[in-house]
């Protein structure tokens, strides 16, 4: 198979070739109410760290998680789930505000050998620079400035005009305290309007269920034009539920052995990741039992499952693999697919009416726009872990994939289009190539007949009943033939004339 593919499309009139655009890092701040599956995605957030702007790291609650505030304070959950099952309290779950900190101590003993991998690793000292403890006392408090959302206020008022990514990871409240210090100082001020649109501009909330009442009760009706891009369904594959969720062909990538071999013993961050039956236990919630193998019996798992990331999505779509998810979260990508509210033009959501095909159960599956990426994406989270014991030349590399035209091109219904590309492996690794229609990420309702679909060279016809102003959307796979294997991608766009 040859190492470089060129990629041309024919159509009635010649393009201009061109590399694919450079994409600027995203600025993005973590809010978390540090459960197990946060930790756990805080250690792949920071193998990642290199991929993207960090610019906070901030403590929050949530309906499963909030400090108390000292004083014997009782307070029962808005959420009805919650306040059922826990009753009234004074604390609940509370993991304390140091542990993201013993993580980016965890992270200093492997930065070495981690930027030998790659550039842009940010440093410890910065990361811990970053961290503020925000709004913690109880689910939903957002009553008072704290550190943490004074942080993400200036930020989001800063001179700096590109987007800002707020992930949730926990509840809304921290971010929507720093909105409401934001209304409050400018709200009656000649300079509101203004402010409130440059706000609404940048901010952009990335949220993996509603895990307290702030967003609903507060930032959906004061500030509507932030946009929200709403995961409730599609984390699930990689969240508690995983077994659920995953078909059983993949599943294997999120068992036992496979973290056992990939993960483990691989340096001072991924000895901190937890697993099923790993006889560890997170400090500060009882409710943290996946560490005892009895307890791992108890639900059919075995020693060293995976538990869970449900928030990784929030920080994988803001990798930049080629797939242009960022663009319009829509297209679908590693962060999952989501699709415009039909009431709301700034939230994009997932649910059950958005689906993709799975092959596996030959049905439309909810959860399948996250879960087709599971190889891939374990894939590259062992070639990290390697990142991080490994020199250079013993680890693998992802190859690098580029096209020669735009990415967005034109055609008529019954006009023949042929794709051509360009690919590398850093490590001199062969490249192996598949391409492919996201037939839901298009807006044309049918199949396209790919012509050898794993060759260099494809090309396909616009079938005669597509309309005008259907997209088309082509996937190439480049895949190299490392240990393990590493895929990067690129997506052309055809519009129907």
């Amino acid at each position: 198979m040859a190492k470089h593919l060129l990629l041309a499309l024919l159509l009635s009139v010649s393009a201009v070739a061109q590399t694919t655009p450079k994409v600027p890092k995203a600025r993005t701040i973590v809010t978390t109410d540090g459960e197990v599956d946060d930790v756990d995605t805080f250690v792949r957030l920071l193998l990642y760290s290199n991929e993207f702007n960090l610019v906070g790291l901030v403590y929050s609650s949530s309906q499963w998680h909030y400090k108390g505030d000292g004083k014997g304070t009782r307070f029962t959950s808005t959420m009805a789930s919650t306040a059922q099952r826990y009753g009234e309290r004074t604390e609940l779950r509370w993991p304390g505000t140091t542990w993201m900190e013993s993580y980016i101590d965890r992270y200093a003993q492997v930065y070495p050998t981690l930027r030998k991998h790659a550039t842009g690793y940010p440093t410890p000292a910065y990361l811990r620079s970053l961290v503020r403890v925000g709004n913690i006392d109880f689910e939903g408090e957002m009553s008072k400035d704290t550190d943490g959302s004074n942080s993400i206020k200036s930020i989001l008022l800063d001179n700096d005009p590109s987007p800002v990514y707020l992930q949730i990871w926990g509840g809304t409240n921290t971010v929507a305290r720093a909105l409401k210090s934001i209304e409050e100082q400018y709200k009656n001020t000649a300079q509101w309007p203004a402010i409130r649109k440059k706000v609404s501009d940048k901010a952009i909330i990335y949220a993996v269920l509603d895990q307290d009442a702030t967003y609903q009760q507060y930032v959906a009706p004061n500030w509507p034009q932030i946009r929200v891009l709403y995961n409730s369904d599609q984390f699930w594959s990689f969240a508690y539920l995983w077994p659920r969720v995953v078909p059983t062909e993949l599943q294997p990538y999120l068992s036992g052995p496979w973290f056992d071999k990939n993960s483990r013993s691989h340096g001072a961050l991924l000895d901190g990741y937890y697993l099923w039956g790993d006889g560890k236990q997170l400090p500060g919630d009882p409710e943290h039992t996946h560490g005892d193998m009895a307890e791992a019996k108890k639900y059919d798992r075995q020693r060293y499952d995976f538990i869970s990331e449900g928030d990784s999505p929030a920080f994988f779509y803001l990798i930049d693999v080629g797939l242009r998810s960022k663009e319009n979260i829509a297209y679908g990508g590693w962060g999952g697919r989501m699709v415009q509210s039909p009431t709301n033009p700034y939230r994009w959501e997932d649910g059950k009416t958005v689906t993709d095909y799975n092959p596996f159960t030959k049905k439309q599956d909810a959860a399948y726009p996250q879960t087709r990426w599971i190889p891939a994406l374990q894939n590259d989270f062992a070639a990290r872990a390697d990142w991080c014991v490994k020199p250079y030349k013993a680890a693998n590399h992802p190859p690098v994939v580029t096209l020669d035209q735009p990415r967005d091109r034109r055609a008529r219904a019954g006009q023949t289009v042929a794709l051509t590309g360009s690919a590398t492996d850093p490590d001199g690794n062969t490249v192996r190539y598949h391409w492919w229609q996201y037939a839901e990420a298009g807006t044309y309702p049918g199949a396209v007949t790919l012509a050898q679909p794993d060759q260099a060279r494809v090309s396909f016809a616009i079938p005669a009943d597509a309309k005008q102003g259907q997209t088309i959307h082509l996937i190439l796979d480049a895949t190299d033939t490392g240990s393990p294997a590493l895929t990067r991608y690129q997506r052309v766009i055809v519009t129907v004339e």
